[in-house]
């Protein structure tokens, strides 16, 4: 019964954002609500939601203040130089620019973190596509496969991190075996955006553009650079420097990205009035996605607290036949790429992962295959409604979130097998 109201809730979510009958907000908060009267959990319904605000407090604060700190990047300008080399090296080719999105974005996505990796490549590469026309969704779907498909693999990534601890492993002995497969990922990667970037070309050319600061007249750029130049280097020195105590993991992202956020604000606009215009402005950006991941949180806090999740799962190992345990760890990845899908990484590697382990090892698998097999879905779960980070980069588009998963959802879904196919060929996931 739980499995069956736990699937109810997923679908007619899914079939509410897709036909646009509800916006996501609405639709992540009410069916869950519904469903749970429905199995008889009314009574509990204001613990599991507050539980579930709970989880992604940190996670909205964070979120906030990156949108914050970006939007202030954005508008000093920072990406503006690389956005002016891409767009010269790509001479108006979309397939070429498509390229770069995904170089950008597997770079930036080394270092793991979701909301970083969409901020940045967002503000390196949207001003070069709406400059020559190219569909924002190409960006998206470049960005999330890169940030699924390396940041999943990364041992500091933050599936692969929540995959090692619950199985008890070794990171080194998780990650060097995954090193070739992340590799071949990579290439599919560049591959799949230059072929975006071919459908994007035959559909608006190739578009010969003559740079902004071309048009400007010397003394016009001379008396802008003099007024700009320290404080681009000075921002691009903090941004470095955020990402370096990012990655050195030395303070909790909400309270980096608030820090960080006030020295931008304090140096980029001293006066007190563009201040309170600046967090108007973007104030206004970033309420809609602290919204949504509070959203989310009530959504995975009412599937998570009923057991709606858990009897999904078990409902899900019971009907794998005996005869395809030789199989089983390639079988984990192609069913945890829907339930990563649906499922917040939490309730994903501390729910679900654990069961399979349990059951793979009376199949003669080691627990460090059934973690690799369990990130290849990560991909896609970064174009499910659980995912945090997504609704910063829906904003940061201009798109929703039907029109991203109609657009992006096979294109993730073929790179994710893609990776699966890798694994098993390189060895990093043992079959048989």
């Amino acid at each position: 019964m739980l499995a069956l109201l736990g699937l109810l809730t997923l679908l007619v979510f899914t079939v509410l954002v897709m036909s646009k009958r509800l916006i996501a907000f609405t639709a992540i908060i009410v069916v869950p609500i519904i469903v749970a009267i429905i199995g008889g959990f009314g009574a509990q319904l204001g613990d599991l939601m507050i539980e579930g605000v709970e989880s992604v407090a940190k996670t909205a604060v964070l979120l906030l203040f990156a949108v914050l700190y970006f939007g202030i990047m954005m508008d000093s300008g920072l990406f503006d130089p690389l956005s002016a080399k891409l767009l010269k090296i790509a001479k108006g080719d979309p397939a070429k620019i498509a390229v770069g999105t995904g170089i950008l974005a597997l770079l930036c996505a080394l270092d793991g973190d979701g909301t970083t990796t969409y901020m940045i490549v967002c503000s390196a590469m949207l001003p070069v596509y709406r400059k020559i026309g190219m569909n924002p969704l190409v960006l998206a779907t470049v960005a999330i496969m890169s940030l699924g498909i390396v940041a999943g693999m990364t041992p500091w990534g933050g599936s692969a991190t929540r995959a090692i601890s619950v199985l008890g492993l070794d990171a080194g002995d998780y990650f060097s075996p995954f090193i070739p497969t992340m590799l071949l990922s990579a290439l599919w990667i560049l591959l799949t955006a230059y072929v975006l970037g071919r459908i994007e070309r035959k559909r608006i050319g190739t578009l010969e553009i003559e740079l902004d600061s071309e048009k400007e007249s010397e003394a016009e750029a001379g008396e802008k650079k003099t007024k700009s130049t320290w404080k681009l280097w000075f921002n691009l020195f903090l941004t470095i420097a955020l990402m370096a105590v990012l990655i050195a993991d030395i303070i909790p992202l909400a309270t980096l990205f608030m820090i960080a956020f006030v020295i931008a604000l304090l140096v980029n606009f001293p006066n007190l009035e563009d201040q309170k215009k600046v967090l108007k402005e973007h104030g206004s950006n970033a309420i809609p996605v602290v919204s949504l991941v509070l959203g989310a949180g009530i959504f995975t806090g009412i599937l998570s607290g009923t057991k709606m999740v858990d009897a999904m799962a078990g409902e899900l190992v019971a009907w794998i036949p005996q005869s395809m345990s030789p199989f089983f760890t390639v079988i984990i990845a192609i069913i945890g790429i829907p339930l990563s899908f649906f499922m917040s990484n939490d309730a994903y590697f501390f729910g679900v992962v654990p069961v399979l382990a349990q059951t793979a090892e009376q199949y003669g698998f080691h627990p460090i295959d059934v973690a690799r097999a369990s990130v290849v879905g990560q991909a896609v779960h970064l174009l499910g409604p659980t995912s945090a980070p997504l609704w910063v980069l829906i904003e940061l588009i201009r798109s929703d979130l039907g029109k991203l998963q109609k657009y992006s959802f096979i294109p993730i879904l073929i790179a994710s097998l893609a990776m699966l196919a890798f694994a098993v060929i390189t060895g990093a996931i043992s079959i048989g």
